[in-house]
């Protein structure tokens, strides 16, 4: 399939805010904020991640409205991106030796309302680069190349660590600075060529009116019955997998502990976890045109309650390296479909509003996980059991996914 030029640039944000996820939450800032003296456990990140989802959360909706009107939408993406960029860089500034990790937790929670902020109307622009026949395609490519172009900066970083020494603060720190760049450099395309072709009008004041048609959709939703029942699935199901990005590194740091897992080693295993979600994600995306988007998403949540049991029995690198191919098999592909199912489901004009709701679930999902997962560590002592309390979360989100019909074409434009 060829792409366009605004597809491209469009497919640039992924593989330039890939980065972040894949250094930030997953890997780096994790090991940096273990290296403070008076942090008691990495698994208390997740508390912090809780934080952040919630702030985000909030003003989703509400931000999403406003940026319906015409010319708003890559106003905020480019505030939101602008402050998830100087945020990364600035937890490049914070020592471990200064001890002062409540100033790295800032910095954390500002990039991450960045970040997440960013992506509200990053995938709403979806229905602006891509038709209806394409989304699938375009929203799993965004994914597979911001997967295997995330490997660069995180590789590079990686050596960096490698060589000023795996216990030194310097290498994390200047990956942090790579990831800065990386991720703001691959946006300028997005900046340059992508313009929001669905819109409203602008009227009289906006934000009161904003708040009008927000409340309206809230008095009306029942009309868009899919939408809810997705929203519902995905609120649950997308709460594990956003856990599993967030915890996997001080979830396995906690099982088998710094002699048995070395940093480089678990950083090496995140990197492959990278190349193989690739192809993967694509391969979602090619399948999802023969099987439809329903059926490739149950297959991913599937995959993620099978990688959870798994998990529990983990003993030695080897089991490490094979639940790491079975999530990376899957992140990509669930990901990327639900991005896309939804943006055919819902109005075009009103795409930044229904994406403020889209992020809303997924925000507020993303607080139950880490939560439950660093609760349950600190009542039990064991870090090992945490992984059982994200099943019931796919379980809940299968049952109500499988409620979704079959198949139904959506015509948005009667919907709006």
């Amino acid at each position: 399939m060829k792409l366009s030029r605004e597809e491209r640039a469009w497919i640039m944000v992924d593989c330039g805010n890939s980065a972040y996820s894949m250094a930030v939450t997953t890997a780096l800032l994790p090991i940096i904020f273990g290296m403070f003296e008076n942090v008691k456990s990495s698994m208390d990140l997740g508390y912090f991640n809780s934080f952040a989802s919630i702030l985000v959360a909030i003003l989703s909706p509400i931000l999403g409205t406003i940026a319906d009107y015409k010319d708003r939408k890559k106003r905020f993406f480019i505030f939101f991106t602008f402050l998830g960029v100087f945020a990364t860089a600035g937890l490049a500034f914070v020592s471990p030796s200064g001890g002062q990790w409540r100033i790295l937790i800032l910095f954390f929670i500002l990039s991450a309302i960045g970040f997440a902020g960013s992506n509200i109307f990053y995938d709403a622009f979806l229905v602006d680069v891509a038709s209806n026949e394409r989304m699938d395609k375009v929203s799993s490519l965004g994914f597979a190349f911001g997967y295997i172009s995330s490997i660069v900066p995180f590789g590079i970083s990686l050596a960096l660590i490698f060589f000023m020494g795996m216990d030194k603060a310097i290498g994390y720190q200047l990956g942090f600075i790579i990831t800065a760049l990386w991720w703001g450099l691959l946006t300028i395309p997005m900046l340059r060529d992508v313009k929001q072709r669905h819109y409203i009008e602008p009227e009289p004041k906006p934000v009161v009116n904003s708040f009008m048609r927000l409340a309206d959709t809230f008095k009306n939703i029942r009309q868009h019955k899919v939408v809810v029942i997705f929203l519902l699935a995905y609120f649950f199901y997308i709460d594990g997998v956003d856990t599993i990005i967030k915890m996997v590194v001080p979830y396995a740091t906690s099982i088998l502990g710094e002699g048995a897992l070395d940093t480089f080693t678990l950083l090496g295993i995140l990197l492959i976890i990278q190349v193989i979600a690739f192809p993967c994600a694509i391969l979602y995306g090619n399948l999802a045109k023969r099987f439809s988007a329903r059926t490739m998403i149950s297959v991913g949540i599937i995959t993620y309650i099978i990688s959870c049991v798994a998990a529990y029995f983990i003993s030695s690198l080897w089991h490490i390296f094979i639940l790491g191919a079975m999530i990376g098999s899957a992140q990509g592909g669930i990901q990327a479909l639900s991005r896309s199912y939804y943006a055919k489901i819902i109005p075009k004009k009103k795409s930044n509003e229904f994406f403020g709701f889209y992020n809303i679930f997924g925000k507020f999902s993303a607080i139950i996980g880490p939560m439950i997962m660093s609760l349950t560590t600190t009542i039990t002592g064991n870090a090992r059991v945490s992984i059982f309390g994200i099943i019931p979360l796919f379980i809940i989100g299968f049952l109500i996914f499988i409620m979704l019909p079959k198949e139904q074409k959506y015509n948005c434009e009667i919907m709006e």
